[in-house]
């Protein structure tokens, strides 16, 4: 799913107007938080499937010199290491929808033990995420969500949902970006429009440290901008959590992520406040944005 606000970013980066247009829309949110009645809300939203967003020129074009800066979206060795704030992991299953007027609305629903994320993949079929226990297990404790589809036990995979991000994302001559430096926690949905930020932020780095500009000012820009990123990220999931559940399992993460907030606010201390702003694609001194 890509919220119509990330498929904008998206529109406006690479210049096509009618990017996935001809996907089928979300058009309501239907939230059972905290042990309440389900609320429904609008939602403005694409179903994509497999695939749909490797669209991107492939940037195979061989360079004619000594590249000065490596931009990766992989994690070069498994040495690197990662910042983790908390241990949530997911599990995913496809589902049958029992309800028609389900096709185009997703389902958010809080249970004892964690919450479940309900995304339509068409007019009967969709995606069930559960986010702290296997999705069976939290359906059964699902009152709402439960008895509109079908799961099918036999097909689940498993994801890490725990934000996170890599102790060194910026250093002389290498920049990391893309969710293998970088990933938010699933309830605030946030993930690609942050990865296309980053894209935008790390070309106008090398872009301007190849005109002149000195590099460490821009890496400790870079630095600041992705803890800020992580801490205001974490400081949203913190409310989510807080008015999910009030069991074991919901404590912990709200600890988990009381933590992580304080070692990204110590690291901000340790970085020089943001000095450049965006302009475009240009990263200029924000004495001269203003």
């Amino acid at each position: 799913m890509l919220s119509d606000p990330a498929r904008a970013l998206l529109r406006d980066c690479l210049d096509q107007p009618s990017l996935f247009s001809e996907k089928p829309r979300i058009t309501r949110r239907i939230v059972a938080w905290g042990g309440q009645e389900p609320v429904a809300l609008p939602h403005q939203a694409v179903m994509l499937g497999a695939g749909d967003l490797d669209f991107a020129p492939s940037g195979n074009a061989h360079a004619t010199g000594d590249a000065e800066w490596t931009i990766t979206t992989t994690r070069t060795s498994p040495d690197d290491q990662l910042e983790r704030f908390g241990d949530r992991f997911g599990e995913t299953a496809p589902v049958r929808l029992l309800e028609a007027d389900d096709a185009q609305a997703c389902w958010v629903e809080a249970v004892e033990d964690g919450w479940l994320f309900m995304i339509p993949s068409g007019a009967e079929t969709g995606w069930l995420l559960a986010i702290g226990a296997p999705c069976a297990h939290l359906l059964d404790q699902s009152r709402h969500l439960a008895p509109r589809l079908v799961l099918d036990a036999s097909k689940t995979a498993q994801f890490d949902t725990t934000p996170r991000m890599l102790r060194t994302m910026a250093k002389e001559g290498f920049l990391a970006c893309g969710s293998a430096s970088m990933a938010f926690d699933p309830i605030c949905g946030d993930g690609t429009a942050l990865s296309v930020r980053q894209a935008i932020l790390v070309s106008a780095i090398a872009v301007a440290c190849h005109e002149g500009e000195d590099a460490e000012p821009l890496l400790g820009h870079y630095r600041a901008m992705m803890t800020a990123a992580m801490r205001r990220h974490l400081r949203l999931c913190s409310e989510f959590y807080a008015s999910g559940g009030t069991g074991p399992w919901w404590r912990a993460q709200q600890e988990a992520l009381a933590e992580g907030f304080a070692a990204c606010s110590a690291r901000l201390e340790r970085e020089p406040p943001p000095r450049y702003a965006l302009k475009g694609f240009r990263l200029v001194p924000r004495e001269l944005a203003t």
